[in-house]
């Protein structure tokens, strides 16, 4: 998979957030800020990211993912 793809199936999933994707040869890092992720601990904001890619990832299209995500207040205090 590019990352263009993943991040057009991460938009389509969730399409409040901010999103970008880098990577390659199945490794990636998803950068994903907004709403979504509002209320969420860490672990409840990957399984969210996960339940979407998971059926690349079961089948060997990515290998592995970085995840960054944050709410838009998170962001702005950075």
């Amino acid at each position: 998979m590019t990352p263009e793809q993943i991040k057009a199936l991460l938009q389509a999933a969730l399409p409040e957030c901010e999103i970008a994707v880098e990577g390659g040869e199945g490794k990636f890092l998803v950068t994903a800020t907004g709403s979504a992720f509002e209320g969420l601990n860490a672990v409840k904001r990957q399984q969210l990211v996960y339940g979407v890619l998971n059926e690349h990832i079961s089948s060997g299209a990515i290998h592995a993912v970085t995840m960054r995500l944050k709410t838009a207040a998170e962001q702005q205090a950075i």
